[in-house]
């Protein structure tokens, strides 16, 4: 399912599952992982509840670089992130911004295009990875 450039997915494993699944298939594709956090764990700390919520940042300067050269305003979007969440059902979920709305959200140039489906496909496969049995 998307909704206004959110891409999410359903997920045959746990949140903390789902993203240890998507960062290694991150990292075996040469992604740098900048970070990882626990929001529920967070929110434990501050004395509130949150059901399982993992959101994991990550990217390559040889991809986002360009898309920056074209408008840096996009940098407010790089890295990319993945959010691995549980609903209230019980059910996992991961959702990624789509880079192709990304580059539609800040107005890049249609030359960006080609790098943006790219990424868009590699987050498609990533998420695939992450959220299968």
């Amino acid at each position: 399912m998307a909704d206004n450039g959110l891409v999410t997915v359903p997920s045959a494993h746990s949140v903390k599952g789902t993203i240890d699944r998507f960062e290694s298939a991150a990292r075996s594709k040469g992604l740098t992982v900048f970070a990882r956090i626990d929001h529920a764990a967070g929110a434990q700390e501050a004395g509130l509840a949150l059901r399982p919520t993992e959101l994991l940042i990550f990217g390559s300067a040889k991809a986002g670089t360009p898309l920056m050269q074209s408008l840096q305003t996009i940098g407010v979007d790089l890295p990319l992130k993945a959010l691995a969440w549980e609903d209230s059902a019980g059910k996992i979920w991961l959702s990624y911004n789509d880079p192709v709305w990304l580059a539609a959200r800040h107005g890049l140039a249609p030359d960006s295009s080609a790098a943006t489906k790219a990424m868009a496909a590699a987050l498609a496969a990533l998420s695939k990875q992450a959220t299968g049995g």
